[in-house]
């Protein structure tokens, strides 16, 4: 039985507008991290009006694969109060509460989404109270600090964790070790999750979390190394539970 510790707890309040980090998390069956892609800007170009009824593509929304510079944005977002603020190199911070605030916050965005696209129009969330993520699925994503380690050496440089909007980050697995766990379970405290799928990933990880500048060709260093542009995996939570950074992962046979 494998062993590795969960260092690094992420989620996403609005998909696409920045990171925030968590030292633990409810997580419940068949769910995300608690408000994980809970939000998301339609554009102009999205499908439907009002809230959409349940899972929704990535192409009707402001995302970082169009414009990696929203990469660089972090979020402090409160659950109790939706107190939001949000920060990026080039705009002074935005500070609001949620959904109240949303035409302010589609303001703060719109100089950083390209003109050629369609614009921003309006904050949305599920009817149903799911998340907004790349995948209908209710997936929660899982990665590996050493395949991190191992892919930066490659390239030449230490990657920031954050390239990859990851909720799960372990370590003690060797490098690629997660792949080998498709259709396994793994337990972390007293959650138990299925490994169901590897992520392909996108031109939004060859942006640099903090500048927001394209700087790190991981697509092409994945493909050269190991002949796929994978990096993570989706996992499905079975059961209700608590989890903290520090808690020990176990494969389970």
């Amino acid at each position: 039985m494998t062993e590795a510790r969960l260092t690094h707890i992420v989620r996403h309040p609005v998909k696409s507008l920045g990171y925030q980090e968590r030292t633990a998390a409810a997580l419940s069956k068949g769910r995300l991290l608690p408000f994980d892609r809970h939000w998301a800007i339609a554009t102009e170009g999205a499908p439907f009006s009002g809230a959409p009824e349940g899972w929704v593509p990535k192409m009707a929304f402001v995302r970082g694969v169009a414009e990696g510079t929203l990469q660089a944005i972090t979020a402090r977002f409160d659950d109790a109060t939706g107190h939001l603020v949000l920060s990026h190199p080039a705009r002074a911070d935005f500070i609001g509460h949620l959904p109240h605030d949303a035409a302010a916050l589609i303001d703060w965005v719109r100089p950083l989404w390209p003109a050629t696209r369609p614009a921003p129009a309006r904050l949305v969330s599920r009817q149903d109270g799911g998340a907004l993520s790349d995948v209908p699925e209710g997936w929660i994503s899982v990665l590996n600090l050493a395949s991190n380690r191992e892919l930066g050496t490659r390239m030449g440089r230490d990657l920031s964790i954050h390239r990859w909007r990851g909720n799960l980050w372990l370590d003690g697995l060797a490098p690629w070790q997660e792949n080998d766990l498709i259709g396994r379970d793994i337990q972390i405290a007293h959650v138990h999750l299925r490994v169901e799928a590897r992520i392909t990933r996108c031109l939004a990880t060859t942006f640099d979390p903090v500048t927001g500048a394209q700087d790190g060709d991981t697509l092409t260093a994945l493909k050269a190394g190991w002949g796929h542009q994978d990096f993570g995996v989706y996992a499905r939570v079975l059961n209700d539970g608590n989890i903290a950074l520090g808690d020990r992962m176990s494969v389970l046979a």
